[in-house]
């Protein structure tokens, strides 16, 4: 069976095993939060600063190894470094069942960030390399819906698991078996895909595929080294602004549980209505796409608007519940487009996985270095506590996001081609 992709015909094994690769990118980290009482338990004198090393470290080291990968995505050695990286990355599953120290799991979780750089850029990479047009976006939207389910889905698991043995819960790292089980069949995607040597097909597709990849060639922007530069820089700065915006949530949602003396698992639920809502639009991205056509991202921005909002002033639990939908749904339909749109700033097929390696540090960036951006701007204001200015800040910043999207929405980054639908 075959699957129709704007290029060369692909098997459904091989789609199957490039979109498996979603299932373990956006776990580094995340998946065992729900576990850190637990460890504190089991490790009495572990310091603060270590339990924020766990989860912290992987993200910060898949930065300088997400540039790695991209430059690695050049070579014809594609497929075995996905390989390689899916071997490193069940590897730190395994180890995490034996060890024995904080320090042990701080070194494997440093280990782990390793595998998941080198990966991360591929699961979208392939799809870029194998589909065109619309075809291609329906597949990230996939991705994206693929890797946010597989977080919730962990998450949920690991706060189960953590009341058993304390190993347990880092089961969760050995889903990288299941993509590497079914890596045999990414030998089938086509090699003139993969490598970018053939645009065209013979299923009457073509002519998708040729009229959205002339679209990267008659831009009239000015290019070098086959990046779009404009291109590449407006769409790093607006995933990095959409994730500072909505990671607030994560960082400073416990604090204003807490502020307001709620039940600490008002925390877990607001968390989960995130991560879901994100999820969500992944597999319904087409339909969005060709209801809301131009509007989409403005919809999706006046969505985290709306979401901060709740946060900021409406100091209710509904309202955290419903925010928490508004600013997953408004993340949920950015993500995609822009991975999609990442694609869009090469004039050279080979590059697309560099260029969203180069998206996607834009993404963990933002996760690492969103709560000093806060802090240093709540101290320079002299404002009061953190977690209230937190909302109300990303508020204020997002409705001036929302202006800039509205002035410019026809322009590359913020319209919807007929290539995406």
């Amino acid at each position: 069976m075959t699957v129709t992709t704007g290029k060369l015909p692909l098997k459904l094994s091989a789609l199957v095993a490039i979109l498996s690769l979603s299932l373990v990118v956006n776990l580094p980290g995340l998946a065992i939060t729900p576990m850190l009482g637990t460890l504190s338990k089991v490790f009495p004198h572990t310091t603060q600063l270590e339990k924020q090393l766990l989860t912290m470290l992987p993200n910060l080291l898949i930065i300088p190894c997400l540039l790695l990968s991209g430059r690695l995505s050049l070579s014809r050695h594609k497929i075995s470094i996905v390989v390689v990286s899916l071997i490193i990355y069940a590897l730190c599953g395994i180890l995490y069942l034996f060890s024995t120290s904080m320090v042990e799991l701080i070194v494997i979780s440093c280990l782990l960030g390793v595998g998941a750089g080198l990966l991360i850029p591929f699961s979208t990479g392939l799809l870029a390399d194998t589909f065109a047009g619309p075809y291609r976006m329906k597949q990230m939207g996939l991705q994206s819906a693929i890797s946010n389910m597989t977080l919730v889905c962990a998450t949920y698991a690991v706060g189960l698991l953590s009341h058993g043995n304390w190993h347990l819960p880092f089961v969760v790292y050995l889903i990288p078996l299941i993509p590497l089980a079914i890596s045999p069949f990414l030998r089938k995607i086509p090699v003139e895909d993969l490598y970018g040597t053939t645009s065209s097909d013979s299923t009457g597709s073509s002519a998708t595929a040729n009229s959205c990849q002339a679209a990267s060639h008659s831009t009239g922007a000015s290019e070098k080294g086959g990046f779009i530069y404009s291109r590449l820089f407006a769409a790093i700065g607006v995933y990095f602004f959409v994730t500072f915006s909505s990671i607030v949530i994560s960082y400073y949602c416990p604090f204003l549980v807490e502020k307001e003396h709620w039940s600490s698992s008002l925390t877990g639920t607001i968390t989960a209505i995130y991560f879901f809502f994100i999820f969500i639009p992944g597999f319904c991205l087409s339909p969005i796409l060709k209801t809301l056509k131009q509007s989409t991202l403005i919809v999706s921005t006046l969505s985290l608007l709306a979401g901060l909002a709740l946060f900021a002033f409406v100091r209710t639990e509904w309202a955290m519940m419903v925010g928490a939908a508004f600013i997953g749904a408004g993340y949920g339909i950015y993500q995609p487009v822009l991975y999609n749109k990442a694609t869009f700033t090469v004039t050279d097929p080979r590059k697309s996985t560099m260029a969203l390696a180069l998206v996607l540090i834009a993404n963990y960036g933002a996760i690492a270095i969103a709560p000093v951006i806060i802090d240093g701007i709540r101290s320079l204001l002299h404002a009061g506590g953190v977690t209230g200015f937190a909302f109300i800040l990303n508020f204020v910043l997002t409705a001036l996001f929302a202006v800039i999207v509205l002035i410019f929405r026809k322009s590359f980054i913020f319209s919807i081609s007929k290539c995406d639908v």
